[in-house]
Order: C-alpha cells, then sequence, then structure tokens
C-alpha cells in the first residue's frame, strides 16, 4: 500500500510494503517486502532496504545508506554521509553506512557515517554513534558505548557475559551464545 499523499518515484519496492502519508522516496532507492515505512520518511537515491524493514516517522536515509532485514529504525533517527559537509560542496562519492540484518537503533539516535552496526546490534535511544557497533553489542550514550549484549530473542547480557537470571554467555567470531543451550 502506497498513501495516495507520498511521493515515490521508484518502481523498486517489493511486495507488501508499506508506505505512509508525506514519505517521499527518490528513483534510485531499492526498498524490500514487507517493510513499513512510517509518515514523514525521506530516502534518497543511492538506498537500499531490505525485507520485513520498520522505519519510525521522521527519519531520512542519505546517499549510501544500506539497511539489512528485519531492521528497526525508531522515530527521528539520524543518519549522515558527510563527516565534513560544507553548503553546496559535495563529494565525489558519500560515505557509506552498513545495518546488518535485526539491528535496533531508538528513537533519536544519531548514526555518524561510515559506519557498521552489527546483526542484533541495539542502539539505545538518543545515543550519538561515532564507531562500529558489533553484531549483538547494546551501545548508549554520547558518544555511545558498550554496555552489554542483546540476545536474539531481545534479553540483556551484561559486559560480563551474564543475563538477570545468571546464564553465562560467551562472544566469539562476533556471536553470543548462550553456554546453557549453545544458542
Amino acid at each position: 500500500m502506497i498513501h495516495s499523499l507520498a511521493e515515490v518515484q521508484t518502481s523498486n519496492i517489493g511486495n507488501n510494503t508499506t508506505v505512509w502519508q508525506f514519505v517521499v522516496i527518490l528513483k534510485g532507492a531499492k526498498i524490500g517486502s514487507n517493510c513499513n515505512i512510517n509518515m514523514n520518511v525521506f530516502i534518497e537515491n543511492d538506498v537500499q532496504v531490505g525485507d520485513n524493514v520498520t522505519i519510525k516517522p521522521g527519519v531520512q536515509l542519505w546517499d549510501g545508506t544500506r539497511v539489512g532485514n528485519n531492521v528497526f529504525i525508531g522515530p527521528n533517527v539520524t543518519f549522515t554521509n558527510d563527516k565534513l559537509p560544507r553548503s553546496k560542496a559535495y563529494p565525489d562519492q558519500f560515505l557509506k553506512t552498513k545495518i546488518d540484518d535485526y539491528a535496533s537503533i531508538g528513537a533519536n539516535a544519531t548514526i555518524l557515517p561510515n559506519l557498521n552496526i552489527g546483526s542484533y546490534a541495539m542502539i539505545g535511544a538518543g545515543s550519538v554513534v561515532t564507531e562500529d557497533v558489533k553484531p549483538y553489542q547494546l551501545v548508549v550514550g554520547n558518544p555511545a558505548k558498550p554496555i552489554g549484549y542483546i540476545t536474539e530473542t531481545g534479553r540483556k547480557v551484561s559486559l560480563d557475559l551474564e543475563d538477570e537470571h545468571g546464564n553465562k554467555f560467551v562472544y566469539e567470531n562476533d556471536r553470543l551464545k548462550n553456554l546453557k543451550n549453545n544458542g
């Protein structure tokens, strides 16, 4: 469903994707299937969005942004693509930002350019991300720093690799594993 008050210039939108009112998606953008793009979202040309992505109101995805599958982008998340912006001065190529599968970005977070947000990572609301976020990491603050990990089912794990129930985890090869059940 594309709302009648949205301006969608691309024909590259997957099945069952919903685009709400006051959304602008430029011609070169690629949007996957089963996405929910809320009102007041702007998506530039050189942007790729995977399947099952939720983009809340007030988000702009600038050239160079790559969003994986099953990603959540909270309200008013700010992405950037130029470390040294000047009015009417454009780089030869904009910096890339990559958000891997299942990552979640909280409301009002700011993501600086040329970063990778790992799979299952979670960025706390209002955080300013200035460096890569590893898979499964939970980061918060300004600048954002790791305070723990997040399991695939959304449980918080401390930096000491233990959850609130005393379950022990190991983090190796960019994977978080529960020692009790190996998952």
